[in-house]
């Protein structure tokens, strides 16, 4: 598998990533699906405290326990880790905690890249840095990063950080697939302006990319029909639609759905690595075997048709094609 660096580290990281949301339920799924990750060259695992309440970065922790200094491992904080009205968000009173807890959950001295897993109304986004920094400056976390911010949000926080003289953000996590293309307005132009790296969730849309899904094909058994979150985010029939026509365009190539739909979003030159989710080994092994594809130009471009383009950042939509007043 291929790697590539993290923004501007120096760190290497393989070109596709394992999630761990799924585990924590049952130690030898998950054993089975970290070794068949580190057999393909996985070397990045991404995990939140609110994973299986915690129990996923138990899992996690002990299976990285024998190869600790050959991975790279994430976490986040944000959301409720507790009833206690100030178990969530990320203010310092939160986050130093949740970094502990994380730790000792995860059995390790330090997290690599640690993200502030959403935007913190609620919170002055200097004190959340500043909490990071002071992590930082202990050791306890490497490197700081973003996860569901905004181009905004993400820039106003390398501003503030940049001032302060405080550690700079190293890598974004938005959500990017052929359905949910939004990243590449703002995000992902950001990302190579700043040279941040991009670990990009949800390749497969929640499964809708997978070959399972189409105008009539509702399988009773998936996020999209189970989980009231997905089923808001690709409610819409045209994503159905979106489905059906790319895994026609899959078949009829001799690429499997899910294998190709990772291996477009590996292939956006600003995407450091997709982070694959499974539920289980086979799931894994197809998500995986989009390593073995070396998606062309033209290839990514026949793909990228079948969805509509995200506006431009401006509404000048003339912006991007010849008809433009011309750039330096």
């Amino acid at each position: 598998m291929q790697q590539r660096f993290l923004g501007r580290t120096g760190v290497r990281v393989s070109s596709l990533a394992l999630g761990t949301m799924t585990f924590g339920k049952d130690d030898g799924v998950d054993a089975q699906m970290f070794g068949m990750a580190r057999e393909a060259g996985v070397n990045l695992f991404d995990c939140a405290d609110v994973y299986n309440e915690g129990n996923a970065e138990v899992s996690l922790g002990k299976l990285v326990a024998p190869c600790r200094d050959q991975v790279v491992l994430t976490s986040k904080a944000y959301f409720p880790t507790g009833p206690d009205g100030n178990a969530r968000g990320t203010s310092r009173y939160h986050l130093v905690r949740a970094v502990e807890a994380s730790l000792r959950r995860l059995g390790t001295d330090r997290i690599d890249v640690y993200f502030l897993h959403r935007f913190d109304e609620a919170t002055a986004l200097d004190e959340s840095l500043r909490a990071i920094e002071h992590l930082v400056s202990s050791g306890k976390i490497l490197y700081p990063a973003v996860s569901n911010f905004a181009a905004w949000q993400t820039a106003r926080a390398i501003g503030l950080a940049e001032r302060h003289g405080w550690q700079p953000l190293v890598c974004v996590q938005p959500m990017y697939n052929l359905a949910k293309r939004q990243a590449e307005s703002e995000i992902l132009p950001l990302c190579h302006a700043e040279r941040i790296g991009a670990l990009t969730y949800s390749p497969l849309g929640g499964g809708l990319l997978t070959g399972k899904y189409g105008v009539h094909a509702r399988p009773e058994d998936g996020r999209l029909t189970q989980w009231p979150m997905y089923r808001t985010r690709y409610g819409a029939e045209g994503y159905y639609d979106l489905a059906e026509r790319f895994t026609a365009f899959a078949r009829e190539r001799s690429f499997e759905p899910t294998a190709l739909a990772i291996a477009w979003v590996a292939s956006h030159p600003d995407v450091t690595a997709p982070i694959l989710g499974a539920r289980g080994p086979d799931q894994l092994a197809a998500c995986l075997r989009a390593a073995q594809i070396d998606l062309s130009a033209e290839l990514r471009a026949e793909i990228s048709a079948l969805s509509p383009a995200p506006a431009p950042a401006t509404d000048r939509n003339e912006e991007g094609v010849t008809n433009t007043l011309g750039s330096r």
